[in-house]
């Protein structure tokens, strides 16, 4: 007998297509301070090693707050802070190199290891820092000086993408050097934002103690537009919200998504395997800030085939649409209407024209079970209403073995197999028994 398939096998085949569509890709990621304090660390570090052996070029941007305050705490040294922002005189930075040459060497450390029985087994990476950053301090802001704090000046585009061609991981902190050979405290944040925009990275990636940016009911935002996200980053400001580090890198990705940088994803670092369920699942696990919409409605191309007959074939299957070959499908895919989601077919449907009866058929209407929670079904066929009445249609109508309800709800009719157009009479398959519903328009 047959194995059953295992949750391996499919999660395997699931993510296979996210693998190609994100080998070769530039991501920057962004380890706060509060992840790398939790003991998620290292897994989230393995998980980083595994995106780099998928092909995948990787910036790692870490910082250090909590680490810096407590360092600073045991100096006898207050922290002073000015719109968020840390003031670094000359006793601060002192801490704070201690601090970050610790915790380069504590993520340089995780990333060289080689055990075996761990992810990390043959791994062979090379890790990179250097100069790639050059400061300038950040002045004087309401009449206070911000002293050591800097800020990016500019970034060494062509040395970074010459260490990522040769399969290496870059490893970048919060300080950087200025022309004329001081040192800066710069915020882990805009190191990340500027990276990304200059390297015109595919995504940022940061985490949070939450999954992600959560609405008023407690639940995910599974994706914001850079306004929206400024609302709500408003909010929070407006509202004293204590988690800096979200709010940090929420700001961060409206700038680096208004600068071009298509996808930034926020993931908790408080449970494993975060990073990889938002990469390499169809749903994700957290929130992302997006330049346009990971999902949407298009006509299909002859690109689309082996797509729409992935997902047509169980229903085919099963006896509830009549088989398409692949033939049949090239020669009526301009009759196709599609949604995509990260380059995925998740739903189509076609809209099959009967000039000489001034009407149309809509048919083949497949959502993906993953994806049938959000009434994309509708979204099709309101797609194909619009569509029949532009070509001056004045009746659609459907053939359906199972779905009768969900017509009906959308206002078509059952009719009699005499109100089809001629053409399709002749072709209706009396075994089937399919019943008629017809809208008019």
């Amino acid at each position: 007998m047959p194995l059953r398939t295992t949750e391996l096998v499919d999660g395997f085949r699931h993510s296979a297509p996210y693998v190609n569509v994100h080998r070769g890709k530039t991501f920057v990621v962004m380890l706060g301070g509060e992840a790398l304090l939790h003991n998620q660390f290292r897994g989230i570090l393995n998980d980083v090693a595994l995106l780099h052996s998928l092909g995948i070029k990787v910036v790692l941007v870490y910082g250090a707050r909590p680490q810096i305050d407590a360092a600073l705490h045991d100096a006898n040294i207050e922290p002073t802070y000015h719109n968020g922002v840390r003031i670094t005189d000359e006793d601060s930075l002192k801490v704070i190199k201690q601090v970050a040459g610790a915790v380069q060497f504590d993520i340089t450390a995780r990333l060289s290891m080689s055990l075996g029985n761990t992810p990390m087994q043959n791994a062979q990476i090379n890790l990179v820092s250097g100069n790639f950053v050059i400061a300038q301090p950040l002045g004087i802001d309401d009449g206070v000086d911000f002293c050591l704090t800097g800020k990016v000046r500019r970034i060494d585009t062509q040395g970074l993408e010459r260490q990522l061609n040769n399969n290496c991981i870059v490893l970048m902190g919060p300080m950087a050097v200025s022309v004329t050979g001081e040192c800066f405290n710069l915020t882990a944040e805009e190191v990340a934002t500027q990276v990304a925009i200059k390297l015109k990275a595919d995504k940022i990636i940061g985490f949070s103690n939450t999954h992600g940016i959560l609405d008023d009911s407690g639940e995910v935002i599974a994706e914001l537009m850079p306004n929206g996200a400024q609302a709500i980053w408003d909010d929070m400001n407006q509202a004293g919200e204590a988690c800096v580090g979200t709010m940090a890198f929420l700001k961060a990705s409206i700038d680096a998504c208004r600068n071009g940088v298509p996808r930034c994803h926020l993931v908790s670092y408080l449970e494993d395997g975060t990073l990889l369920q938002e990469l390499f699942s169809r749903e994700g696990i957290g929130t992302q800030i997006v330049t346009e919409s990971a999902e949407r409605l298009r006509r299909a191309n002859i690109g689309d085939i082996g797509g729409i007959l992935d997902l047509i074939r169980p229903l085919e299957e099963q006896g509830i649409l009549v088989r398409r070959s692949r033939e049949q499908l090239e020669m009526e895919i301009e009759q196709f209407m599609l949604i995509e989601r990260d380059s995925l077919v998740i739903g189509c449907a076609a809209l099959y024209p009967f000039e000489e009866d001034n009407a149309g058929e809509f048919a083949c209407l497949v959502v993906h079970p993953d994806y049938r929670d959000a009434d994309r079904g509708s979204v099709l066929l309101n797609n194909i209403i619009g569509q029949a009445r532009v070509r001056g249609y004045s009746r659609l109508f459907a053939l359906t073995t199972r779905s009768i309800h969900w017509f009906l709800e959308h206002g078509f009719n059952i009719v009699e197999v005499d109100a089809l157009p001629n053409v399709k009479k002749q072709l209706y398959n009396f075994q089937r028994k399919s019943k008629i519903l017809a809208l008019d328009l």
